[in-house]
């Protein structure tokens, strides 16, 4: 698939993950290698190559069954702008998409470019990090025993009215999930796995703001000094409290959906913190 210039469109593959990391980090984004790799793994991709091989645009289109699909890691090298790569490499990812609506997280840089492709904002999502100060260890909460990961898919499927079972699989399988429960059901639930620069709590999965603190600051007080990420919903309430245990906001996001749903607010569990702005 040529464009313009000597670019090249391809299907992502495990040969462009050191070129993706490269591309990733002169955005100063922080991913690792491993996690272009969960993101691969999870989704599929299409990359921008120059004439010279090199890696100067990406997207990934990560699907939740037929549910919807959410579209990250869009990046177009500083040099190549300007060019259509942005939209082109937008229009291969929402075909890889098909017939599922669609979601992503908008850097300020993106937003013009998605709400001309039909995207229309939802929310803002704050992105809290840093060095996480001395906190006690509240009650109640436990780590997850095998017995808990049918019920915490099931409140995930219904915060997001979504089967995201292979993303809840993936985040077991490197990372460590606390849940609350009553009666001996699991009512609420967060993870925490190595992300970037340290680690990330997300999904944080509850029905009530108490609970979703508690579930962070159970893995918080375990990490006292140690570099923390926390992406939760402008609307949870969570940002004041974040910035006081030592998360301060420092970026973020605009939440995106084509079409519109209808169904963006219920009673049952919210999602108080997201997996990654990539996975929402």
């Amino acid at each position: 698939m040529p464009m313009q210039n000597q670019i090249d469109i391809a299907a992502f593959g495990p040969e462009h993950l050191d070129g993706a990391v490269a591309l990733s980090r002169g955005e100063h984004w922080p991913h690792r290698h491993e996690d272009w790799m969960m993101l691969q793994h999870l989704s599929e991709g299409v990359v921008a190559v120059d004439a010279d091989g090199r890696v100067v645009g990406t997207t990934f289109m990560t699907p939740y069954g037929q549910d919807y699909a959410m579209i990250n890691l869009v990046i177009v090298d500083k040099a190549m702008r300007g060019l259509g790569l942005g939209r082109k490499l937008m229009e291969h990812a929402i075909a890889l998409a098909g017939n599922r609506p669609q979601r992503l997280t908008a850097t300020q840089e993106g937003l013009p470019l998605y709400e001309k492709l039909g995207f229309v904002a939802t929310g803002t999502i704050c992105q809290h990090q840093g060095k996480v100060q001395s906190i006690e260890c509240p009650d109640g909460i436990e780590i997850m025993s095998g017995e808990d990961i049918d019920g915490l898919k099931a409140l995930d499927r219904e915060a997001l009215s979504a089967d995201r079972s292979r993303l809840i699989d993936a985040i077991i399988k490197c990372g460590e999930v606390a849940v609350a429960r009553r009666d001996g059901k699991t009512e609420a639930w967060a993870a925490i796995r190595p992300f970037g620069r340290g680690e990330v709590i997300g999904p944080v999965i509850a029905k009530d703001f108490e609970t979703a603190r508690s579930l962070i600051a159970y893995h918080a007080s375990s990490r006292a000094g140690r570099f923390l990420r926390v992406d939760t919903g402008k609307e949870t309430g969570l940002s004041a409290w974040l910035d006081a245990i030592g998360l301060p906001h420092g970026g973020g996001g605009v939440t995106m959906r084509r079409p519109l749903s209808n169904n963006l607010a219920h009673d049952g569990p919210k999602v108080f913190a997201l997996a990654s702005q990539a996975l929402g």
